[in-house]
């Protein structure tokens, strides 16, 4: 029996946690659960919001469920999702967005997936000021972070049967950190001629995904873009609500949605749980529980294309845990 770390995070994490773990335990995967806490709260008694204790838990483990936790803005602490991503090496930030029959959206038969670099680029958190009056970042790519996280999105997409890779960058004006990047994906294709590869400068991807998001399929991006283009697509299909995500290393990895932790509503139990849910759903996949999460996503599929039973952003009257109920009885 698999045991995964399940970081419950805070805000409406708690909350859209265990409805995503009670229904993986309905859906007939035998899985333990070994519960770590992360976030603000575990400053006070352990002077930070990443207590070792969840890093030695999910490199044990291999595998984390983890719920959004809160990031100050401007200030405070750095996102302990960052700090997760560098201390095991997770990579790969793996984001599919496709359409739901029954979700409002303008759009059909969108399914996309954002491979998007995890460790590198600003986000590395190299900054200071210059003075009182200049601030300054620092732009890190390696040719090791480049190779390997475009070589991933060719193997996923090889072997998940995918057609296309676009390669999504700014080499027109950073021409030695996005030129790295873009020169690598080029000379990588070469080696998948079953695969199309194509390049899009990072602005003129964000229009083309508003006019025909139909058009793409894998799209290799560095962390920024990443970041700013998964969001975009999440609002192609309907929001982050239906967004999930995985942090991928060659050790571990860490489900999560993409969704923040929300604390305005937390505690009221309104939140939307289903992308927690469908981060379970490629957790499951990813550790070969294929049986639980084919029931897991056709429920979730089922229910959104009746209609009739929704949480309140959708225009529905059904709360976190009633959802989760009835998601539940339609396994």
């Amino acid at each position: 029996m698999r045991t995964i770390t399940l970081i419950p995070g805070d805000g409406i994490g708690p909350e859209v946690a265990f409805a995503a773990q009670r229904l993986i335990d309905a859906s007939g995967a035998e899985l333990n659960w070994e519960i770590q806490n992360a976030g603000a709260c575990m400053i006070e008694r352990f002077g930070t919001p990443l207590p070792e204790s969840v890093i030695y838990s999910i490199r044990r483990n291999g595998v984390a469920l983890k719920g959004p936790i809160t990031t100050p803005v401007g200030e405070g602490f750095r996102s302990v999702n960052v700090a997760l991503r560098k201390e095991l090496d997770l990579y790969v930030n793996l984001r599919p967005v496709k359409t739901y029959r029954g979700i409002p959206s303008r759009y059909e038969n969108v399914d996309i997936v954002i491979v998007r670099e995890n460790t590198e680029d600003l986000y590395v958190g190299i900054e200071h000021m210059v003075g009182g009056d200049a601030a300054e970042s620092i732009k890190v790519f390696t040719r090791k972070g480049c190779e390997r996280i475009c070589r991933y999105a060719f193997e996923y997409a090889r072997r998940e049967g995918r057609k296309k890779v676009t390669a999504v960058h700014k080499a027109n004006i950073m021409k030695c950190t996005d030129g790295m990047f873009l020169g690598i994906a080029r000379d990588i294709s070469k080696d998948y001629p079953d695969i199309k590869f194509e390049e899009m400068i990072v602005d003129a991807m964000c229009m083309k995904l508003v006019q025909s998001p139909e058009s793409y399929d894998i799209l290799v991006l560095p962390n920024l873009y990443g970041d700013i283009v998964s969001d975009l697509c999440a609002g192609l299909v309907g929001g982050l609500g239906f967004a999930p995500g995985a942090n991928i290393g060659n050790d571990c990895a860490v489900f999560e949605p993409v969704h923040g932790s929300a604390p305005d509503i937390a505690g009221k139990n309104v939140a939307n749980p289903i992308a927690m849910m469908l981060s379970g759903v490629y957790m499951l996949r990813y550790i070969g529980e294929i049986e639980a999460a084919d029931r897991i996503e056709k429920a979730i599929s089922y229910v959104l294309s009746e209609g009739t039973v929704k949480t309140s952003d959708l225009g529905g009257s059904f709360g976190t845990k009633e959802f989760t109920d009835y998601m539940i009885s339609r396994l």
